[in-house]
Order: structure tokens, then C-alpha cells, then sequence
């Protein structure tokens, strides 16, 4: 399935190496995930800004994995310093290690030929 309207602009842009979010043009609330309509004001205007990078895990969870599977790995959900959530993965520690309130640093990543945003512990990655 291919992604259509604010999916595929949000796509176009990580494509580009160039993370961007909503900002909606009515009362100024950052939207994520991409919509036609902002959830606060009900405006449909909207422009695509880059996030700070700056986010606290707001919940995680370890998958654990054979070794030979790639071994184990975090689900996380991340609140931007913008106000939204966006789910990820802390990486650069031991999954186990990732914990609620923890200061994270986006950055993009290659994963499977595409570019995704993933998180290191504050300090040591880059957006």
C-alpha cells in the first residue's frame, strides 16, 4: 500500500533525510501523525516544520528475540518537546535500560532501504 495525502508528504520528507511534523496554521498545536484536519481547532491548513529532535520516553517495552533474530529490542512510545507522540525505539543502550522519563535525541536511521526516526539517550545522538 502506498501512502496518500499528509502520509506521503511525511514520507517524502524522511525520503529526503528531513524529519518534519504538522504545525497547524489555525491555533499553532504541532499535529503528529500527519492529518487533514487539526485534532485542537479543526483547521485544515497546516505547515511542515522540523521538530526539535529534544523528547522523553513516555512508555516502553522490551520484544525479545533470539540472538539469530536479531536480538532484543524496544518499543517506545516518545514525547516531543512539541507536545506529540510518536512511537520509536531508544537505541544505543541495552533495551532492557530504557526507562520512562528518559531523555532522548532523535535522529534518522536507515532501516529495510527506508529512513526512520529512532532515539539515543540524550547526549549521544544527533537529530
Amino acid at each position: 500500500m502506498t501512502a496518500q495525502g499528509p502520509d506521503a508528504t511525511y514520507f517524502a520528507h524522511l525520503a529526503k533525510g528531513d524529519w518534519r511534523i504538522q504545525k497547524c496554521r489555525g491555533c499553532g498545536e504541532h499535529v503528529f501523525q500527519p492529518r487533514v484536519m487539526c485534532p485542537s481547532c479543526g483547521a485544515e491548513a497546516f505547515d511542515w516544520v522540523a521538530p526539535s529532535g529534544k523528547a522523553e520516553v513516555h512508555s516502553t517495552t522490551v520484544v525479545r528475540r533470539r540472538a539469530e533474530q536479531g536480538g532484543d529490542y524496544n518499543v517506545a512510545l516518545i514525547d516531543l518537546a512539541e507536545g506529540v507522540r510518536i512511537m520509536s525505539r531508544v537505541e544505543g543502550v541495552d533495551p532492557s535500560d530504557v526507562t520512562i522519563g528518559m531523555a532522548v535525541t532523535a535522529r534518522l536511521a536507515e532501516q529495510d532501504g527506508e529512513t526512520i526516526v529512532v532515539f539515543d539517550p540524550a547526549g549521544k545522538g544527533t537529530q
